[in-house]
């Protein structure tokens, strides 16, 4: 039996294409909007050529392929300068700042306040109190030097 029964099979793709654009909207990644593209302009082929569906199945995923490619490209291309190269890593941003060892730095590794919170650090051996600047982060280890 045929699936699409008497329903044109450009409207399929037109409508699958509206499908993605939304399903973009509702969870944006900026990956579906590419599949939606594919699937129009493949309904937009079925509409004024005459091909069978697995035909058509071949130009979709042909035409996914380049929209993502074409894409991923584009974006790479954007050389646009960020005000805050950092603000997205809250890690690197810690990097200059001093702070107080709160559980002594021995044998290399210790823990130190930062803010409201307390993060493990490393570096050389400094006792309770002092104040340490951060020089690296590390996952979520601090790198610190005497002050």
């Amino acid at each position: 039996m045929n699936w699409l029964g008497d329903l044109a099979p450009h409207w399929f793709w037109l409508s699958a294409g509206a499908l993605l654009a939304a399903a973009e909207m509702l969870a944006p990644g900026f990956f579906l909007i590419w599949l939606g593209v594919a699937a129009v302009v493949t309904g937009m082929i079925a509409l004024a050529l005459p091909i069978g569906f697995p035909a058509q199945l071949v130009v979709f995923a042909g035409l996914a392929i380049v929209s993502v490619q074409v894409s991923r490209k584009w974006f790479r291309m954007d050389t646009t300068e960020s005000e805050d190269p950092l603000l997205n890593d809250r890690a690197a941003r810690l990097v200059g700042e001093v702070v107080q060892v709160v559980e002594a730095i021995e044998a290399g590794s210790g823990r130190v306040k930062v803010g409201d919170g307390v993060w493990t650090a490393t570096g050389p051996d400094l006792p309770e109190g002092s104040r340490a600047r951060i020089i690296a982060v590390k996952g979520t280890r601090l790198e610190i030097e005497p002050v």
